[in-house]
């Protein structure tokens, strides 16, 4: 509701405009009904309005006067229109000059008043949408600065920026948070995984609000990744005599009871400041790719979770260099046999569950390693993380003996399309397959299946080619499209949207606006040819 002040020294003329019209239908309330101008400032130094509506003549402080001392002091925004039963264009003239946006004639009309409020109703629209998008702007510029420093390509000019804008202290840690699916027999569409991240990156907002541009929307390389990131400092667990578990468990509760979705949170190692984060975003990838086979949880922290010792009286090495052998000549029944052996080993005294953690984590560092010798443009723990998830079934447990095994015939399969590197033909196929159904419903994963190809690979080596993500590069497939039917069209924004692919328009802004530099509408109006 849109808040008006009455400014009149005639009771009869106050309570006439108060009955005058529903001010309520019309989007409005009456917050102050007052008689003199020094009234009026005195309620404004306190209170915030929307709209004034002030008679002329007035003891004390006239309308004009109160007009010209609210231009002078910047005391309010508020729109301001004139009362008077005087049809004198001095009065007008005054009033227009000191950016008053009415002038109406006593007896007071209800056409009038109406036509005054639609008219505010209208101008505070337009500039709720300035406002929403210029916001959309910054938040898009900071991000941009941001990841820059998360991918570790980054110069002075993003360093400062995000320094600024941003409440930056003491050591700062990367976080990523993903809304869990509750029913892993049924798999979600892309629009389906896109809306819960965007609802996902509302409520994390809405949740921290005095440090909501700590989020960052899309940062995974990760074409399968629907998260949320997030730039932790050590300032926000201290001020509530907080550990950073018991920080990120809090803030994992709260998220969850807003989005009524369980809540996933992997972070990083703890850097110095945010000059290093590029160091926790590694880590906090890293251990993405190797919490799949330990224990879910609802928060995973770095430093408690990856603890290798390297103490080779924990190691069992010789069972671990026969698994590495038997995976990467891709020999099957020698695979399954070096991994039942691994187990028995592992499990043979009593702490079993902490000897099996740290040769798991053990041996994943060495195929990463194994995988990095073949491509090391290829991020590997996307790869790892990827092939465990999709080795995992629901009646096996996370880090089992036929966990493992699945996963290390899997692991096989990928560093043999490695050494083939048979995606050279079938990128060119892609990116056709890509122009002619853009706007459909299109993904890796589908891509990946219909290929016969690792979609976690397809994503890496996509990259490596065009030197963008597969997700960027749709993306600007689907703007650039819009971008010409904006210009060679008279079609209404949302109906663009879908029609390159977005159902959800305010998200097709957002993303037109981090690649064009403006909204939809003002690149029609800057470029339009019809």
């Amino acid at each position: 509701m849109l808040k008006v002040m009455l400014v009149d020294d005639e009771p009869f003329i106050l309570q006439g405009l108060q009955i005058l019209i529903d001010w309520n239908k019309e989007g409005y309330e009456i917050v102050a009904a007052l008689s003199n101008g020094k009234e009026a400032l005195d309620f404004l130094k306190e209170n915030e309005v929307d709209l004034i509506i002030s008679d002329i003549q007035m003891p004390v402080m006239t309308g004009l006067d109160l007009l010209e001392t609210i231009q002078n002091e910047k005391l309010s925004s508020a729109r301001f229109a004139i009362l008077t039963g005087f049809d004198d264009f001095s009065y007008a003239q005054r009033a227009i000059k000191n950016n008053s946006m009415d002038y109406i004639l006593k007896p007071v009309q209800k056409k009038d008043i109406l036509s005054l409020l639609r008219n505010v109703s209208n101008l505070d629209k337009e500039d709720r949408e300035k406002i929403d998008n210029q916001q959309k702007l910054e938040d898009a510029y900071l991000a941009r600065n941001v990841i820059s420093l998360i991918k570790g390509k980054y110069d002075n000019n993003n360093l400062e920026y995000v320094e600024k804008h941003m409440q930056i202290s003491g050591k700062v840690r990367y976080a990523d948070i993903e809304v869990i699916s509750q029913n892993a027999d049924i798999e979600e569409d892309d629009s389906e995984k896109r809306a819960n991240q965007r609802q996902l990156y509302a409520v994390c907002k809405k949740v921290v609000m005095d440090n909501a541009n700590h989020f960052i929307f899309d940062v995974s390389y990760d074409e399968n990744s629907y998260d949320i990131g997030f730039i932790y400092c050590d300032h926000m667990a201290t001020r509530n005599d907080m550990t950073d578990a018991e920080y990120f468990e809090k803030l994992t509760k709260k998220v969850e009871n807003v989005l009524l979705k369980p809540v996933r949170v992997t972070c990083g190692k703890k850097v110095n400041d945010i000059s290093g984060i590029a160091k926790s975003y590694s880590s906090c990838c890293m251990l993405n790719s190797i919490k799949g086979f330990h224990s879910q949880k609802s928060v995973y922290i770095y430093e408690e979770e990856v603890q290798i010792e390297q103490k080779s009286a924990f190691l069992c090495k010789k069972s671990i260099d026969e698994c590495i052998a038997a995976i990467e000549k891709n020999e099957k029944e020698r695979i399954e046999a070096s991994v039942e052996t691994l187990y028995s080993e592992m499990y043979s005294d009593g702490d079993g569950s902490n000897l099996a953690n740290l040769n798991i984590n053990y041996l994943l560092f060495q195929l990463i390693h194994l995988a990095t010798e073949q491509d090391d443009n290829i991020n590997q723990e996307e790869v790892i993380q990827y092939i465990s998830e999709n080795s995992f079934e629901d009646t096996l447990s996370r880090g089992s003996l036929q966990h493992m095994k699945n996963f290390a015939l899997e692991y096989a399969d990928y560093l043999m399309s490695l050494r083939k590197n048979f995606s050279r033909g079938i990128l060119s196929n892609i990116e056709k397959e890509i122009a002619e159904h853009f706007a459909e419903n299109i993904s890796l994963r589908n891509l990946g299946e219909k290929y016969y190809m690792n979609s976690s690979y397809l994503g890496q080596v996509f990259r490596k080619k065009y030197n963008m993500s597969f997700k960027d590069y749709l993306t600007n497939i689907r703007i650039n499209e819009a971008a010409k039917q904006l210009v060679t069209s008279e079609k209404k924004i949302n109906q663009i949207s879908e029609e390159v692919g977005y159902l959800d328009c305010d998200y097709f802004i957002r993303k037109f606006i981090e690649i064009k530099g403006c909204t939809p509408s003002k690149y029609r109006k800057n470029n339009s040819i019809i």
